[in-house]
Order: structure tokens, then C-alpha cells, then sequence
């Protein structure tokens, strides 16, 4: 009987363990993801400038290069650029991610859809330029919030699964 109690103590303080580590892989993957829309941004405005390709065949080039969700997210607007237009495809993508970005994350980059697919390549190399400063900010937020909550979630859900242990002891 003791064995099966000191089990599941040790069940309950994994789990706990296990919650904080998840919570604080957010964080991480946040700034993953930040990272990866605006390394995409950047291969967008590079081809934009010099291949004139158009921006459905660019979107599934990047989406063929990109990680995580990021991934998903242009070959999604690709799909919805089949029936609307790029600047309305590009919102609506932006509200369907799955991913770990904050509304305020979203709302940096649907500033791109304004100009997208609307004005010639150099109104559209400055809209990305100007999302992609915007992003350096976010991205800057985005580091110091994990610096800042990665081990914060992580020891919280061990002293946690700690604490509920002693209780049941």
C-alpha cells in the first residue's frame, strides 16, 4: 500500500513538473516562430525585388523552407489566394494560425496585407520592411518574456507538484 502511495506522489510531482515545462515552452516557441515569419518576410521581399515571380509561387517556395507553423500558414493563404485577394488572404490566414503568437504579434504582421498584392514592388519592399521593423520588436518582447517566464514556469510547477507532495505526505 505504501509503494502504490509513494507512486503516485511521484506521478503527481511529475505531472506538475511536466505542466510548468510545457507552459514555458511557449515562450520559446513564440520567438521560434517570430523568427521564422520574418526570416520568410525576408525571402518574400528578396524575390519580390529580383525574380518578379508571382506572390502565390512565392508564398508556396516559402512555405516549402519555412518550420513549425509558419509553414502551414503561407500554404494556407496560397489556397485562399486561389478565390480572394492577397491582402484579404493574407488577413484571414493570419486569424486561422494555430501557433504560440500573441494578438499583438498577429496584429504586427497583418500591417503587410495593406499594400499586399495592391501596389507595385516598391510599395510592397517598404510595407515589408516596415512589418519586418515591427517584428524586430516583437521579437525583442518575445526574448525578454522568455527569459524572463521560462524558468519562471518551470520551477512554479515543480514547487507546485513539491508542495502537493508534502500535503499528501
Amino acid at each position: 500500500m505504501q509503494l502504490i502511495k509513494y507512486v503516485m506522489l511521484l506521478l503527481i510531482f511529475l505531472s506538475s513538473f511536466l505542466i510548468g515545462k510545457c507552459m514555458s515552452k511557449q515562450y520559446i516557441y513564440r520567438l521560434k516562430e517570430l523568427e521564422e515569419i520574418k526570416n520568410a518576410l525576408n525571402i518574400f521581399k528578396t524575390k519580390i525585388k529580383f525574380t518578379y515571380e508571382p506572390i502565390p509561387e512565392i508564398f508556396t517556395e516559402i512555405s516549402k523552407t519555412s518550420n513549425y507553423n509558419i509553414s502551414e500558414f503561407f500554404m494556407k493563404v496560397v489556397e485562399k489566394m486561389k478565390n480572394k485577394s492577397a491582402s484579404e488572404a493574407w488577413e484571414e490566414g493570419i486569424d486561422e494560425i494555430e501557433s504560440n503568437l500573441t494578438q499583438q504579434d498577429k496584429q504586427t504582421i497583418k500591417t503587410l496585407s495593406k499594400l499586399l498584392g495592391t501596389t507595385d514592388v516598391d510599395g510592397q519592399v517598404s510595407q515589408i520592411e516596415v512589418t519586418e521593423s515591427f517584428l524586430e520588436e516583437q521579437i525583442r518582447q518575445a526574448q525578454e518574456e522568455k527569459n524572463k517566464n521560462e524558468k519562471l514556469y518551470q520551477q512554479l510547477g515543480m514547487t507546485i507538484g513539491l508542495a502537493i507532495v508534502i500535503i499528501l505526505i
